[in-house]
């Protein structure tokens, strides 16, 4: 990597982290150009080449936060055999790093967040592909073994993920869930909903 790309490549990763800085202390009203500018030390013109937009911003944040859940399922995966093993510790995984790193994961839930996602959705399903692949082959390995039930793909992840989301974003917004009772309790209640 040339310098100038190291440098391009430092430039943007200070603009993210002032970026959740500012999420975190000021929500996402407080999240600007202006305040990001300020904060960082980086010029508008910068964020704009790098990101292309405050909406770039947040995409990319909510992105690079994405990455790293990812590579932390696919970690609690391996040193587990069954499918059951698995769902378990996957389920707690998702509920760690939140509790973890709950201003990245509230910004990462966040309606705007969203909005960003579902819009870039091929392109983020692209960029995670390399996250995404020794999930979905954990999957399919215990599909055709029988572990888990018989339906495509993506609804099998949903029923796995959808409710570990619900429950996260449920505690970042709303807090009247015991997050350490829900990750002793629901991933029995999800097992039992994917197993045959």
């Amino acid at each position: 990597m040339s310098p100038k790309q190291q440098r391009g490549e430092a430039t943007a990763a200070q603009v993210l982290d002032h970026a959740l800085e500012l999420y975190a202390s000021r929500g996402e009203a407080g999240l600007t150009l202006g305040a990001i500018t300020s904060a960082s030390g980086v010029s508008a013109g910068s964020i704009y080449h790098h990101f292309g937009s405050l909406q770039g911003v947040v995409l990319a944040l909510a992105q690079s936060w994405l990455g790293r859940l990812l590579e932390e399922l696919a970690g609690a995966l391996e040193p587990v055999e069954g499918a059951r093993d698995g769902v378990h510790a996957v389920t707690r995984a998702y509920l760690r790093f939140v509790q973890k790193h709950p201003d990245a994961a509230r910004l990462m839930h966040s309606v705007t967040a969203d909005r960003e996602i579902t819009e870039h959705a091929r392109q983020i399903r692209g960029a995670q592909e390399a996250r995404l692949a020794p999930l979905a082959a954990w999957l399919h390995a215990h599909q055709q073994s029988g572990e888990l039930v018989a339906l495509p793909l993506p609804v099998l992840e949903s029923l796995i993920l959808g409710p570990v989301t619900g429950i996260a974003r449920r505690w970042l917004s709303v807090g009247d869930i015991d997050i350490e009772e829900a990750a002793r309790t629901v991933p029995y209640h999800i097992w039992r909903s994917v197993s045959p």
